[in-house]
């Protein structure tokens, strides 16, 4: 494949006191260049996977900023594991503040671009942010209800224990109550089903181990996030890229928030939620990604 050389650079931006570390890559010969923002989903780091996207848009000739949300992996914050919708929103807002300060970037050719829970976070960032260029929302979150009867009964029963414990000790100031973020079908964790937890360990980088657990205090506030309602709302162009077998975050909702969508477009796959990291389906992703990107933020 051709295109241009990358350099990745290590970065860190401040959202709200703490620093989130991210990768720039810049794309060798360009000047100003237009810039896209990455954000990873559920309990997960800029280095699942979400660097080989930022590479494949840097190599097009758009820059790419990938970022790991505060209280995972390297970047900052006190509550480690601990998932915040708000908080995160806020990490989005610093990334795009960093971008558009960037002497090496144009910061009015500005892209997001999200996966999973980040790709619910995307569609909320792009509705408001009319100035956008374009968004990108991969197997996104859009709706908490789908996504909880995806989870299933048995393990949404066998997180409430340590839900409602979690909730306390968040009232009381006390340590996050921690489960696991994957797992198989009918166990008790946030993502649950035959392969999930392999999938989810798969995506981290050789000789680097996934982490698997995040604060239970989330699963109330992922079932009651529909991120996906903000489509109606977003001016840029949208892509949404959506996995037909997907069961974690369900297409039907998302395919039905994307038809509201003013500038919206769609590609669908032969996939389940962690396939299009991978192989064969990420390349016809990052294929459809990196024209659609190329095409609206003229690079």
């Amino acid at each position: 494949m051709t295109g241009h050389v990358v350099v990745r650079h290590d970065v860190t931006f401040d959202s709200d006191g703490d620093s989130c570390a991210a990768w720039l890559f810049l794309p060798q010969g360009v000047e100003r260049s237009p810039v896209v923002v990455l954000g990873h989903g559920l309990g997960a780091s800029r280095e699942m996977r979400v660097d080989a996207f930022a590479e494949r848009f840097a190599a097009a000739g758009i820059a790419a900023l990938a970022f790991t949300h505060r209280n995972f992996g390297t970047s900052g914050g006190a509550l480690r594991q601990v998932v915040s919708i708000r908080q995160q929103l806020e990490d989005w807002e610093s990334a795009l503040r960093y971008v558009k300060a960037h002497p090496a970037l144009d910061g009015s050719r500005v892209a997001v671009w999200g996966s999973s829970l980040g790709g619910g976070n995307a569609i909320t960032v792009a509705s408001r942010h009319p100035e956008l260029a374009a968004a990108v929302a991969q197997c996104p979150f859009t709706s908490g209800v789908a996504t909880s009867l995806a989870l299933g009964p048995v393990s949404s029963a066998r997180l409430l224990p340590a839900v409602l414990a979690d909730l306390v000790a968040q009232a009381r100031g006390g340590s996050p109550v921690l489960v696991p973020l994957a797992g198989e079908a009918r166990a008790k964790a946030l993502m649950a089903g035959p392969g999930v937890l392999e999938d989810c360990q798969s995506l981290m980088p050789a000789g680097e181990t996934f982490r698997n657990e995040a604060a239970a205090r989330i699963v109330p506030a992922i079932a009651l996030s529909r991120p996906g309602r903000a489509a109606r709302n977003v001016e840029a162009p949208i892509l949404f890229c959506v996995c037909e077998q997907d069961t974690v975050t369900p297409p039907k909702p998302t395919l039905r928030y994307a038809r509201r969508a003013p500038r919206g477009e769609v590609r669908t796959y032969p996939a389940s939620h962690f396939d299009i990291y991978v192989g064969e389906q990420f390349e016809a992703a990052v294929a459809d990604q990196t024209e659609f990107l190329v095409r609206h933020l003229d690079a």
